[in-house]
């Protein structure tokens, strides 16, 4: 070998170094996304072990695509803290947000497009855990984690915002409500999805009734995707419907769960307190009909199901039961119309748990919602649900 050449000298090492930390303070900046996973959004580009005190990490660009600001951990999967052991949503690799810690990462968008977000969250401690989430330069809400929907001890949220610039940054804040300072919310697969938002059809009046289009999800994620609170129209990652409630609802698709017609549909969680809802263009004093499918998802959900419908001024209790059909029902509820918008909108009528664990909440699944003219079906120009029982008919 050359004499000077010493390829594990000192010198050689902080050169590398060097190398690295501008290549992760360059991947901070923004790209442009593609629908799915953000870069590093798993978190398995992990820091380099320099960069790592204990779990925590040390350097403001030394997590891979992420700015690091504050005590954010970078947890493997298994680790436990004290007798608990640390629940990573997806994959080996999870980070933790301590409070007042912030991990973000520069973002392209298509100014004036909606998009949604798609998370994993998990509470590490009993105490209330609430995210903040942001998209600058005005996109903002906050997340509560302190309802857990199932026994997995994680679950995946959607978020809708609306792109105001070009270049953004995404981050996510953990506000530190905690009393433990050591508490602090995991964060793990983070995906992105410019979203199509549909009109409604001649032959229907309610938007996305099927539920097609709808915020990213992992094939294999069992657990459906969570769609918290949300009052804007415009910006819901579920497009056309609003969750006005204080629970969360469920997206879900046909990979894990069974589905009355298409890929996805929404799994009503919480009894009344995780509703959908919609406001429709109508005319007033027209009569119309509300159609809709419930089934049982497949998720061995403790019966009984049963769906409020609301819409305008009429309501109907659709019973699901899975003695006299095999995966859904279609119900039906006519209403006359008070003004030239009206409001549909769906709940549970039961607190609902899966039987094998008697803890992960579900409910009754909705489907393929339509609102037509009932002097279309009169007059035989009606749509068609596929051949199963139709209860609670009110023409």
């Amino acid at each position: 070998m050359e004499a000077g050449f010493k390829p594990f000298s000192f010198s050689w090492t902080i050169c590398l170094l060097g190398l690295f930390m501008l290549w992760t303070g360059q991947n901070i900046f923004a790209r442009d996304v593609q629908d799915g996973l953000l870069s590093n959004g798993d978190f398995e580009a992990s820091p380099w072990p320099s960069f790592l005190n204990g779990t925590v990490i040390v350097g403001e660009t030394s997590l891979p695509s992420w700015k690091v600001q504050g005590t954010v951990e970078y947890i493997r999967s298994g680790q436990a803290q004290g007798s608990m052991v640390l629940v990573v949503p997806q994959g080996k690799h999870a980070a933790r947000l301590g409070n007042d810690a912030q991990i973000s990462q520069g973002i392209e968008l298509d100014r004036g497009s909606i998009y949604s977000l798609t998370f994993s969250a998990a509470r590490t401690c009993a105490q209330l855990e609430t995210l903040n989430i942001s998209v600058s330069p005005a996109a903002a809400a906050s997340i509560d984690l302190q309802t857990l929907y199932n026994s997995e001890g994680w679950d995946a949220y959607a978020w809708g915002f609306k792109a105001t610039s070009d270049k953004s940054e995404l981050s996510f804040l953990n506000p530190g409500l905690e009393e433990d300072p050591t508490c602090g919310p995991l964060i793990d697969n983070v995906a992105i999805k410019k979203m199509y938002v549909p009109d409604h059809s001649d032959d229907n009046l309610v938007i996305n009734g099927d539920f097609e289009e709808g915020p990213f999800m992992f094939p294999n994620s069992s657990l459906g995707v969570l769609l918290p609170p949300n009052l804007n129209y415009e910006t819901s990652p579920i497009p056309g419907w609003i969750v006005e409630s204080s629970k969360a609802v469920r997206y879900i698709g046909s990979y894990h769960f069974t589905i009355p017609e298409g890929k996805r549909a929404i799994q009503l969680l919480s009894g009344n307190e995780g509703s959908i809802s919609q406001t429709i263009k109508t005319v007033t004093s027209k009569t119309y009909s509300l159609n809709f499918l419930v089934g049982d998802g497949g998720d061995e959900c403790h019966q009984p199901l049963a769906v409020m419908a609301l819409a305008g001024d009429e309501s109907q209790v659709a019973n699901y039961s899975s003695l006299m059909s095999d995966s859904y029902q279609v119900f039906n509820l006519s209403f006359t119309a008070n003004s030239e918008d009206t409001k549909i909108a769906f709940y549970s009528l039961y607190y609902n748990t899966r039987m094998t664990d008697n803890s992960s909440l579900c409910g009754p699944v909705i489907d393929q919602i339509k609102v037509i003219d009932l002097a279309e079906i009169n007059q035989g120009y009606a749509f068609q649900f596929p051949s199963r029982l139709v209860c609670g008919v009110n023409l």
